[in-house]
């Protein structure tokens, strides 16, 4: 497995048989210059862990230029393809339910956050629940993006449920768990391999490292990868 971040919480996934692109905030990213048409290439699936412009913003280019199966809840798939996406190619979930993807599946479980898309006037279009999504792949380790959350202590049930060896963490406090909660996350309810932290550095009013959750998994024998906005790193 490959794993590319664009900043975010944005990340390329590429198998043997799917090249996956989850919240894939590339357009008005700005820790992500670099366009939305080199991270879709070859994109087979994009799927979106909630409705906030911050995950979602790039999606419909992405989907426009790929055919790409969109992956989400129902009320982002809706909404997406009442902006333009086909809705052929949607396959919408929910909290609990497991979607066959082709050459993996994905399964919607809880996140503690908010979900909708910024309008005119202030005004908000509701989008569902927000989740973290799970993946099951047959020849590769498993792996949950968490989306963007508080920690929770069903995370103990997601552990039993689905034993992921590969964690997306969310550290830049504000609008979700700081660096500390997350490493505690971590070390009480998973038996993660690599974890790779996310929701940093983005923004001035969130957290600008990942440091807090580098101290906190100090010793617990997990290891934390860092790649650089844009590298590709093997899992």
């Amino acid at each position: 497995m490959k794993l590319t971040w664009y900043g975010h919480s944005a990340f390329r996934i590429e198998t043997a048989d799917a090249k996956i692109l989850i919240d894939p905030y590339l357009v008005g990213n700005p820790s992500w210059t670099g366009g939305w048409e080199g991270p879709a290439e070859g994109i087979t699936h994009v799927l979106l862990t909630h409705g906030h412009s911050d995950h979602i913003s790039g999606a419909l280019e992405v989907l426009g230029k790929s055919g790409a199966m969109l992956v989400a809840n129902f009320e982002v798939c809706m909404y997406l393809v009442g902006k333009g996406a086909s809705d052929k190619k949607i396959n919408p979930g929910n909290i609990g339910g497991t979607v066959d993807c082709g050459g993996f599946t994905t399964t919607f479980v809880q996140a503690l956050h908010s979900s909708s898309f910024p309008g005119d006037n202030g005004q908000n279009t509701y989008l569902g629940n927000p989740g973290g999504l799970v993946l099951h792949f047959p020849e590769d380790k498993t792996l949950y993006h968490m989306g963007d959350t508080d920690i929770f202590s069903d995370m103990a049930l997601i552990n039993e449920l689905h034993e992921p060896k590969i964690g997306i963490v969310p550290v830049g406090d504000r609008f979700t768990m700081g660096g500390a909660v997350a490493a505690l996350a971590c070390r009480r309810f998973f038996q993660f391999e690599t974890v790779i932290p996310s929701h940093f550095g983005t923004f001035p009013i969130i957290d600008q490292t990942a440091d807090k959750f580098v101290g906190g998994l100090e010793g617990s024998g997990v290891n934390v990868a860092l790649p650089k906005i844009g590298e590709t790193i093997s899992l």
